[in-house]
């Protein structure tokens, strides 16, 4: 199948080739990092994890959203995602693969990924973090790849499949929950010793990634002659509207504790993040622009009227993304690192060459979900599908 992804109009090719020009200039930036070391960064020794673990931790919960329609079409036969399901697993593919260059783009040596591999340490979260991810990418390339070419053959994915496609939705809040564990397990970060953290990265993994999901969807209903379903789109804004609805509410528990309780080490991040601290404020205006975007999903996710204007519901998910991007990529990994334990503020900016790498890495992403995609709808445009999204047998 895969030389279906060598086939494409004049847009592909131009998508294609701006997708390779970013990350020619992100991979010279990689290499400017790479001479000079990780000082060419924003980061420091007081915030040790900027950008790019910001962005792998949102990515990781982009993977485990996948779950939230996997598991409605094979557990509960909502045939309504049948169509929706293929789309759901190389988006999780794609944002695994960003993962794991985050992390890569993170040391200071790429070569020391090995270490967790040649001198696995047990006791580490991080150890079983490689595990989970590699696992769950192994798991939705073999689901995802052998359920497709079932499909082109026209025939039933083989009875294996199913064993482990119940392991993958068992697996994918886990890839979630042991991301938390990484941050909650630091005790001497107050931001991120909550019991709820792990609560709150699923709430808003199944908030963020659907709403990327949807907006993908559209682009491939406009541009291919594949359909998705647009009762599969309602259906899916529903799971981001209480999503999204609970991750505020989590959000809210935060406040209140820290707050209410005046715990300094827990309220001195939130200050810093929405107040500023110390005449320090770098941040203040990204995360008040969260807590909008925020609102405005919500407005527009809460009523079912104006959630079934497709084009309210685009804004809607565009805005719910981004909102949690800011909050869970950027405001979340920094706020945990400033005031650090001795009330010292040492701010953070990414630098120039930290985007730039930053945006390739997505750029990577992307691509890898674009030729996925291409296969995906091109297999789909040869198989004629019911109202319920069941296969049915092309005529000749």
């Amino acid at each position: 199948m895969l030389e279906k992804a060598i086939y494409g109009g004049r847009r592909y090719w131009v998508w294609v080739c701006f997708l390779l020009s970013l990350i020619g200039v992100g991979f010279l930036a990689y290499l400017y990092q790479f001479q000079n070391g990780l000082g060419v960064t924003g980061m420091s020794r007081d915030v040790s994890w900027g950008l790019y673990i910001g962005q792998f931790t949102f990515l990781v919960g982009v993977a485990a959203s996948g779950v939230m329609v996997v598991l409605p079409y094979y557990l509960h036969d909502y045939k309504k995602f049948a169509r929706l399901t293929i789309l759901g697993e190389f988006l999780a593919i794609a944002a695994v693969i960003m993962c794991m260059l985050f992390i890569f783009v993170d040391l200071g040596q790429p070569l020391r990924v090995l270490n967790v591999i040649l001198h696995p340490t047990p006791n580490s979260v991080m150890f079983y973090d490689m595990l989970v991810l590699s696992g769950y990418l192994f798991l939705n390339l073999l689901i995802g790849w052998t359920v497709l070419g079932a499909e082109r053959k026209e025939v039933a994915p083989p009875k294996w499949v199913k064993p482990l496609i119940i392991l993958s939705i068992a697996w994918a809040p886990s890839i979630h929950t042991v991301t938390a564990f990484l941050y909650a397990g630091i005790p001497g970060r107050h931001f991120w010793l909550t019991a709820i953290l792990a609560a709150r990265f699923l709430a808003s993994a199944f908030a963020g990634g659907p709403a990327l999901l949807i907006i993908l969807a559209m682009i491939v209903r406009k541009y291919t002659k594949f359909d998705p379903g647009k009762e599969a789109i309602q259906t899916l804004g529903k799971i981001v509207t209480y999503c999204m609805l609970i991750n505020v509410f989590f959000l809210g528990l935060e406040l209140f504790t820290a707050f209410y309780s005046q715990i300094p080490g827990h309220m001195h991040a939130f200050q810093y993040l929405y107040a500023g601290l110390h005449g320090h404020s770098q941040l203040v205006p990204i995360m008040w622009l969260s807590s909008i975007l925020a609102v405005i999903a919500i407005a527009l996710l809460v009523f079912p009227q104006i959630r079934k204007n497709e084009s309210l519901l685009a804004v809607a998910c565009a805005a719910t993304f981004f909102s949690l991007w800011i909050d869970k990529g950027f405001g979340l990994v920094i706020g945990g690192f400033v005031p650090n334990p001795f009330e010292k503020i040492t701010e953070y900016w990414p630098t120039l060459p930290e985007a730039l790498i930053t945006l390739a890495v997505w750029a990577i992403g992307f691509l890898v979900l674009t030729i996925l995609y291409k296969i995906a709808v091109s297999v789909k445009e040869d198989v004629v599908f019911d109202k319920y999204g069941e296969r049915q047998i092309k005529a000749e």
